[in-house]
Protein backbone atom coordinates (compact mmCIF):
# COMPACT_ATOMS: atom_id res chain seq x y z
CA UNK A 1 0.00 0.00 0.00
CA UNK A 2 1.03 3.34 -0.74
CA UNK A 3 2.59 5.23 2.04
CA UNK A 4 0.29 7.73 3.89
CA UNK A 5 0.83 11.46 3.79
CA UNK A 6 2.62 12.89 7.05
CA UNK A 7 0.58 16.17 7.07
CA UNK A 8 -3.09 15.90 8.56
CA UNK A 9 -5.64 18.34 8.20
CA UNK A 10 -6.55 19.76 11.68
CA UNK A 11 -10.05 19.42 10.93
CA UNK A 12 -11.18 16.10 9.15
CA UNK A 13 -14.92 18.18 8.94
CA UNK A 14 -15.38 18.66 4.71
CA UNK A 15 -19.07 17.48 4.87
CA UNK A 16 -21.47 19.73 2.60
CA UNK A 17 -24.23 20.69 5.39
CA UNK A 18 -23.94 20.46 8.37
CA UNK A 19 -20.60 21.58 7.68
CA UNK A 20 -17.54 22.80 9.08
CA UNK A 21 -18.11 25.01 12.42
CA UNK A 22 -15.58 27.88 12.53
CA UNK A 23 -12.56 28.33 13.45
CA UNK A 24 -11.74 28.34 16.94
CA UNK A 25 -15.30 27.03 17.59
CA UNK A 26 -16.18 26.04 21.10
CA UNK A 27 -19.27 25.07 23.30
CA UNK A 28 -18.04 28.09 25.49
CA UNK A 29 -18.92 30.52 23.13
CA UNK A 30 -22.57 29.80 23.68
CA UNK A 31 -22.50 30.25 27.55
CA UNK A 32 -24.84 33.18 26.79
CA UNK A 33 -27.55 31.42 25.10
CA UNK A 34 -31.28 32.35 26.40
CA UNK A 35 -32.37 28.81 27.79
CA UNK A 36 -35.07 27.47 29.50
CA UNK A 37 -37.40 31.06 29.25
CA UNK A 38 -39.74 31.57 26.59
CA UNK A 39 -38.62 32.77 23.05
CA UNK A 40 -41.23 35.43 23.52
CA UNK A 41 -39.97 37.26 26.13
CA UNK A 42 -37.88 40.12 25.76
CA UNK A 43 -34.55 39.55 25.67
CA UNK A 44 -35.17 36.37 23.41
CA UNK A 45 -36.64 38.22 20.89
CA UNK A 46 -34.03 40.65 21.25
CA UNK A 47 -31.42 38.08 20.11
CA UNK A 48 -34.11 36.57 17.41
CA UNK A 49 -34.16 40.29 15.86
CA UNK A 50 -30.51 40.38 16.41
CA UNK A 51 -29.91 37.43 14.12
CA UNK A 52 -31.76 39.35 11.32
CA UNK A 53 -29.97 42.45 11.90
CA UNK A 54 -27.16 41.21 11.68
CA UNK A 55 -27.72 38.97 8.36
CA UNK A 56 -29.16 42.39 6.92
CA UNK A 57 -25.98 44.31 7.51
CA UNK A 58 -23.31 41.49 6.58
CA UNK A 59 -24.74 40.67 3.65
CA UNK A 60 -26.16 44.37 2.51
CA UNK A 61 -29.96 43.08 2.16
CA UNK A 62 -31.95 45.83 1.05
CA UNK A 63 -33.29 47.91 4.00
CA UNK A 64 -37.22 47.53 2.34
CA UNK A 65 -36.72 43.90 2.36
CA UNK A 66 -38.36 41.30 5.07
CA UNK A 67 -36.54 38.92 6.81
CA UNK A 68 -37.63 36.10 9.10
CA UNK A 69 -36.75 32.92 10.89
CA UNK A 70 -38.51 30.10 9.96
CA UNK A 71 -38.72 26.49 10.58
CA UNK A 72 -37.02 23.55 8.87
CA UNK A 73 -34.19 25.02 7.34
CA UNK A 74 -33.88 25.87 4.09
CA UNK A 75 -36.76 23.10 3.05
CA UNK A 76 -38.99 25.20 5.37
CA UNK A 77 -38.68 28.20 4.05
CA UNK A 78 -38.68 27.52 0.53
CA UNK A 79 -41.36 25.28 0.55
CA UNK A 80 -43.35 28.14 2.61
CA UNK A 81 -42.22 30.52 -0.11
CA UNK A 82 -43.79 28.10 -2.65
CA UNK A 83 -47.21 27.00 -1.57
CA UNK A 84 -47.59 30.79 0.15
CA UNK A 85 -47.85 32.37 -3.42
CA UNK A 86 -47.10 30.58 -6.53
CA UNK A 87 -50.10 29.77 -8.59
CA UNK A 88 -50.81 33.40 -9.61
CA UNK A 89 -49.20 33.52 -13.24
CA UNK A 90 -47.36 30.80 -14.27
CA UNK A 91 -43.96 29.04 -13.13
CA UNK A 92 -40.39 28.21 -14.87
CA UNK A 93 -38.82 25.61 -12.82
CA UNK A 94 -35.41 25.14 -13.26
CA UNK A 95 -33.88 21.42 -12.31
CA UNK A 96 -30.15 20.55 -12.70
CA UNK A 97 -29.44 19.09 -9.30
CA UNK A 98 -31.11 16.90 -6.33
CA UNK A 99 -33.24 19.73 -4.54
CA UNK A 100 -33.97 21.81 -7.58
CA UNK A 101 -35.69 18.60 -8.92
CA UNK A 102 -37.42 18.46 -5.34
CA UNK A 103 -39.11 21.74 -5.72
CA UNK A 104 -39.63 20.78 -9.47
CA UNK A 105 -41.45 17.54 -8.19
CA UNK A 106 -43.46 19.69 -5.66
CA UNK A 107 -44.94 21.69 -7.76
CA UNK A 108 -45.87 19.81 -10.05
CA UNK A 109 -47.47 16.73 -8.40
CA UNK A 110 -48.49 18.38 -5.05
CA UNK A 111 -49.10 22.23 -5.46
CA UNK A 112 -50.64 20.16 -9.01
CA UNK A 113 -49.88 23.93 -10.79
CA UNK A 114 -50.90 23.82 -14.49
CA UNK A 115 -49.24 26.34 -16.03
CA UNK A 116 -45.90 24.83 -15.74
CA UNK A 117 -42.74 25.28 -17.81
CA UNK A 118 -39.54 22.74 -16.84
CA UNK A 119 -35.95 23.51 -17.60
CA UNK A 120 -33.97 20.35 -16.44
CA UNK A 121 -29.86 19.72 -16.79
CA UNK A 122 -27.95 17.03 -15.99
CA UNK A 123 -25.99 16.86 -13.37
CA UNK A 124 -22.65 18.78 -13.77
CA UNK A 125 -24.83 20.97 -16.52
CA UNK A 126 -27.05 23.96 -16.88
CA UNK A 127 -29.91 24.18 -18.28
CA UNK A 128 -30.36 27.17 -20.94
CA UNK A 129 -30.70 30.60 -18.75
CA UNK A 130 -31.36 32.50 -21.47
CA UNK A 131 -34.82 30.28 -22.36
CA UNK A 132 -36.44 31.41 -18.89
CA UNK A 133 -39.00 33.58 -18.85
CA UNK A 134 -38.91 36.14 -15.42
CA UNK A 135 -42.49 37.57 -16.48
CA UNK A 136 -43.34 34.31 -15.09
CA UNK A 137 -42.12 32.74 -11.29
CA UNK A 138 -39.20 31.26 -11.52
CA UNK A 139 -38.09 28.51 -8.97
CA UNK A 140 -34.09 27.75 -8.80
CA UNK A 141 -31.29 27.34 -7.05
CA UNK A 142 -28.04 29.54 -6.84
CA UNK A 143 -25.90 27.12 -5.97
CA UNK A 144 -26.64 23.28 -6.12
CA UNK A 145 -24.99 21.06 -3.13
CA UNK A 146 -25.24 17.79 -5.18
CA UNK A 147 -24.06 18.53 -8.74
CA UNK A 148 -20.92 21.24 -7.90
CA UNK A 149 -23.23 23.41 -10.33
CA UNK A 150 -23.93 27.33 -9.66
CA UNK A 151 -25.33 29.88 -11.66
CA UNK A 152 -22.85 31.93 -13.15
CA UNK A 153 -24.31 35.11 -13.16
CA UNK A 154 -27.78 37.25 -13.00
CA UNK A 155 -28.10 38.62 -15.97
CA UNK A 156 -31.34 36.26 -17.31
CA UNK A 157 -33.30 38.16 -14.79
CA UNK A 158 -35.27 41.45 -15.91
CA UNK A 159 -34.83 43.87 -13.49
CA UNK A 160 -38.34 45.07 -15.12
CA UNK A 161 -39.72 41.26 -14.54
CA UNK A 162 -43.21 40.56 -14.36
CA UNK A 163 -42.92 37.48 -12.24
CA UNK A 164 -41.31 36.65 -8.95
CA UNK A 165 -37.55 34.76 -8.52
CA UNK A 166 -37.42 31.98 -5.88
CA UNK A 167 -33.96 31.31 -5.15
CA UNK A 168 -32.46 28.59 -2.92
CA UNK A 169 -29.50 30.07 -1.91
CA UNK A 170 -28.83 28.23 0.79
CA UNK A 171 -24.87 27.35 -0.26
CA UNK A 172 -24.25 30.21 -2.01
CA UNK A 173 -24.93 32.71 0.90
CA UNK A 174 -22.30 34.16 2.67
CA UNK A 175 -19.75 33.14 -0.27
CA UNK A 176 -21.58 35.02 -2.99
CA UNK A 177 -22.16 38.44 -3.55
CA UNK A 178 -26.24 37.90 -3.94
CA UNK A 179 -28.05 40.13 -6.69
CA UNK A 180 -30.73 41.29 -4.33
CA UNK A 181 -32.60 43.76 -6.95
CA UNK A 182 -32.93 40.70 -8.77
CA UNK A 183 -34.28 38.06 -6.27
CA UNK A 184 -38.12 38.33 -4.41
CA UNK A 185 -37.76 35.23 -2.31
CA UNK A 186 -34.41 33.83 -1.48
CA UNK A 187 -33.92 31.29 0.94
CA UNK A 188 -31.34 30.05 2.88
CA UNK A 189 -29.99 27.97 6.22
CA UNK A 190 -27.49 28.71 9.05
CA UNK A 191 -25.41 25.09 8.82
CA UNK A 192 -23.74 25.88 5.42
CA UNK A 193 -21.34 28.48 4.88
CA UNK A 194 -21.77 29.81 8.28
CA UNK A 195 -21.34 26.67 10.00
CA UNK A 196 -24.36 27.15 12.30
CA UNK A 197 -26.80 24.38 13.97
CA UNK A 198 -29.56 22.78 11.71
CA UNK A 199 -33.16 22.80 11.76
CA UNK A 200 -33.80 26.56 11.11
CA UNK A 201 -34.39 28.68 7.93
CA UNK A 202 -33.50 32.12 6.55
CA UNK A 203 -36.69 33.76 4.07
CA UNK A 204 -36.16 36.95 2.41
CA UNK A 205 -39.10 38.75 0.62
CA UNK A 206 -38.86 41.94 -1.79
CA UNK A 207 -41.60 44.61 -1.26
CA UNK A 208 -42.72 42.65 -4.47
CA UNK A 209 -43.27 39.35 -3.05
CA UNK A 210 -44.91 41.47 -0.23
CA UNK A 211 -47.32 42.57 -2.37
CA UNK A 212 -48.00 39.40 -3.59
CA UNK A 213 -48.70 37.63 -0.22
CA UNK A 214 -51.36 40.56 0.48
CA UNK A 215 -52.97 40.56 -2.67
CA UNK A 216 -53.01 36.84 -3.54
CA UNK A 217 -55.20 34.16 -1.68
CA UNK A 218 -54.35 30.49 -3.21
CA UNK A 219 -56.61 28.02 -3.53
CA UNK A 220 -55.34 25.55 -1.00
CA UNK A 221 -54.89 25.08 2.79
CA UNK A 222 -51.87 26.31 4.38
CA UNK A 223 -50.26 24.69 7.38
CA UNK A 224 -50.01 27.23 10.63
CA UNK A 225 -46.13 27.17 9.77
CA UNK A 226 -46.50 28.34 6.71
CA UNK A 227 -48.80 31.49 7.24
CA UNK A 228 -47.52 35.01 6.55
CA UNK A 229 -50.41 36.58 6.93
CA UNK A 230 -53.20 37.61 8.38
CA UNK A 231 -56.83 39.02 7.12
CA UNK A 232 -54.75 40.05 3.64
CA UNK A 233 -52.17 41.46 6.19
CA UNK A 234 -48.08 40.59 6.45
CA UNK A 235 -47.49 39.44 9.57
CA UNK A 236 -44.69 42.17 10.63
CA UNK A 237 -43.63 40.02 13.85
CA UNK A 238 -42.79 37.58 11.67
CA UNK A 239 -39.96 39.87 10.11
CA UNK A 240 -39.36 40.97 13.56
CA UNK A 241 -38.52 37.94 15.59
CA UNK A 242 -41.46 36.66 16.11
CA UNK A 243 -41.46 33.03 14.86
CA UNK A 244 -43.74 30.87 13.80
CA UNK A 245 -42.90 27.86 16.46
CA UNK A 246 -40.46 27.65 18.90
CA UNK A 247 -37.07 27.98 18.03
CA UNK A 248 -33.70 26.39 19.64
CA UNK A 249 -32.54 29.64 21.66
CA UNK A 250 -29.30 27.22 21.66
CA UNK A 251 -29.17 27.42 17.50
CA UNK A 252 -29.69 31.18 17.71
CA UNK A 253 -26.46 31.48 20.23
CA UNK A 254 -24.70 29.43 17.84
CA UNK A 255 -26.09 31.52 14.66
CA UNK A 256 -24.57 35.06 16.83
CA UNK A 257 -21.50 33.63 17.25
CA UNK A 258 -20.84 32.58 13.47
CA UNK A 259 -22.29 36.11 12.71
CA UNK A 260 -19.79 37.60 15.18
CA UNK A 261 -16.86 35.71 13.80
CA UNK A 262 -17.97 36.96 10.19
CA UNK A 263 -17.70 40.60 11.80
CA UNK A 264 -14.02 40.13 13.10
CA UNK A 265 -13.02 38.39 10.40
CA UNK A 266 -14.34 41.55 7.74
CA UNK A 267 -17.50 40.51 6.94
CA UNK A 268 -19.03 38.90 3.45
CA UNK A 269 -15.64 39.93 1.67
CA UNK A 270 -13.70 37.74 3.96
CA UNK A 271 -16.27 34.56 3.90
CA UNK A 272 -16.26 35.21 0.05
CA UNK A 273 -12.24 35.71 0.00
CA UNK A 274 -11.62 32.34 1.86
CA UNK A 275 -14.36 30.30 -0.15
CA UNK A 276 -12.39 31.54 -3.10
CA UNK A 277 -9.27 30.69 -1.66
CA UNK A 278 -10.36 27.03 -0.73
CA UNK A 279 -11.79 26.29 -4.21
CA UNK A 280 -8.84 27.45 -5.93
CA UNK A 281 -6.31 25.42 -3.61
CA UNK A 282 -8.40 22.09 -4.31
CA UNK A 283 -8.92 23.28 -8.35
CA UNK A 284 -5.16 23.33 -8.27
CA UNK A 285 -4.96 19.90 -7.23
CA UNK A 286 -7.33 18.76 -9.54
CA UNK A 287 -5.49 20.53 -12.36
CA UNK A 288 -2.87 18.26 -11.96
CA UNK A 289 -4.13 14.95 -11.01
CA UNK A 290 -4.78 12.46 -13.08
CA UNK A 291 -7.77 10.34 -12.31
CA UNK A 292 -10.15 13.11 -10.99
CA UNK A 293 -11.86 16.01 -12.44
CA UNK A 294 -14.68 18.43 -11.39
CA UNK A 295 -18.18 16.93 -12.95
CA UNK A 296 -18.97 20.36 -14.11
CA UNK A 297 -17.21 20.70 -17.53
CA UNK A 298 -17.56 24.33 -17.84
CA UNK A 299 -15.36 26.33 -15.14
CA UNK A 300 -18.07 29.32 -15.14
CA UNK A 301 -20.38 27.01 -13.41
CA UNK A 302 -18.06 25.51 -10.65
CA UNK A 303 -19.35 26.11 -7.51
CA UNK A 304 -16.80 27.17 -4.89
CA UNK A 305 -18.52 26.20 -1.73
CA UNK A 306 -19.49 22.27 -2.64
CA UNK A 307 -17.07 21.06 -5.81
CA UNK A 308 -18.40 18.23 -6.74
CA UNK A 309 -15.47 15.37 -8.30
CA UNK A 310 -15.85 12.92 -10.81
CA UNK A 311 -13.43 9.93 -10.61
CA UNK A 312 -11.81 9.63 -14.80
CA UNK A 313 -9.25 6.72 -13.50
CA UNK A 314 -10.28 4.02 -16.51
CA UNK A 315 -10.45 1.45 -14.42
CA UNK A 316 -13.25 2.95 -12.21
CA UNK A 317 -15.04 4.32 -15.53
CA UNK A 318 -15.07 0.72 -16.50
CA UNK A 319 -17.33 -0.46 -13.70
CA UNK A 320 -21.05 -0.15 -13.24
CA UNK A 321 -22.85 2.09 -11.23
CA UNK A 322 -22.73 0.02 -8.15
CA UNK A 323 -18.77 -0.97 -8.60
CA UNK A 324 -18.25 2.66 -9.07
CA UNK A 325 -19.96 3.78 -5.91
CA UNK A 326 -18.86 1.06 -4.32
CA UNK A 327 -15.15 2.11 -4.88
CA UNK A 328 -16.10 5.41 -3.93
CA UNK A 329 -17.34 4.40 -0.16
CA UNK A 330 -14.60 2.55 -0.11
CA UNK A 331 -12.16 5.48 -0.41
CA UNK A 332 -14.34 7.83 1.95
CA UNK A 333 -14.13 5.24 4.78
CA UNK A 334 -10.44 5.08 4.35
CA UNK A 335 -10.05 8.80 5.10
CA UNK A 336 -12.98 8.56 8.07
CA UNK A 337 -11.21 5.66 9.61
CA UNK A 338 -7.57 7.61 9.82
CA UNK A 339 -9.97 10.73 10.95
CA UNK A 340 -8.68 12.77 7.78
CA UNK A 341 -12.01 13.71 6.42
CA UNK A 342 -15.16 13.08 6.88
CA UNK A 343 -18.52 13.03 4.78
CA UNK A 344 -16.83 13.53 1.06
CA UNK A 345 -18.71 11.16 -0.66
CA UNK A 346 -21.01 12.89 -2.95
CA UNK A 347 -24.76 13.08 -2.42
CA UNK A 348 -26.45 9.52 -2.12
CA UNK A 349 -28.56 10.81 -5.67
CA UNK A 350 -26.12 12.14 -7.56
CA UNK A 351 -23.66 10.58 -9.79
CA UNK A 352 -20.85 8.56 -7.63
CA UNK A 353 -18.26 11.01 -6.42
CA UNK A 354 -16.86 13.03 -4.33
CA UNK A 355 -17.80 15.99 -2.31
CA UNK A 356 -15.80 18.29 -1.26
CA UNK A 357 -17.07 21.52 0.74
CA UNK A 358 -15.16 24.17 0.91
CA UNK A 359 -16.98 27.25 2.13
CA UNK A 360 -15.54 29.85 4.79
CA UNK A 361 -15.54 28.00 8.08
CA UNK A 362 -13.00 25.56 6.17
CA UNK A 363 -9.41 26.34 6.31
CA UNK A 364 -7.17 26.31 2.93
CA UNK A 365 -4.26 24.96 4.65
CA UNK A 366 -6.42 22.00 5.85
CA UNK A 367 -7.88 21.65 1.98
CA UNK A 368 -4.27 21.47 0.97
CA UNK A 369 -3.34 19.06 3.78
CA UNK A 370 -6.41 16.76 2.51
CA UNK A 371 -5.53 16.32 -1.05
CA UNK A 372 -2.25 14.14 -0.52
CA UNK A 373 -4.65 11.76 1.38
CA UNK A 374 -7.42 11.26 -1.52
CA UNK A 375 -4.52 10.53 -3.51
CA UNK A 376 -3.43 7.98 -0.87
CA UNK A 377 -6.96 7.21 -0.63
CA UNK A 378 -7.55 6.51 -4.07
CA UNK A 379 -4.45 4.42 -5.30
CA UNK A 380 -5.22 2.14 -1.66
CA UNK A 381 -8.70 1.72 -2.94
CA UNK A 382 -7.69 0.60 -6.57
CA UNK A 383 -4.85 -1.74 -5.69
CA UNK A 384 -7.61 -3.35 -2.92
CA UNK A 385 -10.28 -3.34 -5.71
CA UNK A 386 -8.25 -5.20 -8.00
CA UNK A 387 -7.19 -7.70 -5.74
CA UNK A 388 -10.71 -8.30 -5.05
CA UNK A 389 -11.39 -8.79 -8.91
CA UNK A 390 -7.94 -11.07 -9.81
Amino acid sequence: MTAKPANRPVNPCFSSGPCAKRPGWSLDNLSGAFLGRSHRAAPGKEKLKLVIEKHRALLGIPADYKIAIVPASDTGAIEMAMWSMLGQRGVDAVAWEVFGAEWLKDITTQLKLDDVRTFKAAFGELPDLAQIDTDRDVVFTWNGTTSGVCVPHADWIKPDRQGLTFCDATSAVFAYDMPWPLLDVTTWSWQKVLGGEAAHGMLVLSPRAVARLETYKPGRPLPKIFRMTSGGKLLNGLFEGETLNTPSMLAVEDCLDALSWVESIGGLKATRARSEDNFGALAEWVRVTPWVEFLPVDPAICSRTSPCLKITDPYVESLDDDGRAAFVKAMTKLLEKDGIAYDTAGHRDAPAGLRIWTGATVETSDIKALTPWLDWAFAAAKAEAQKQAA
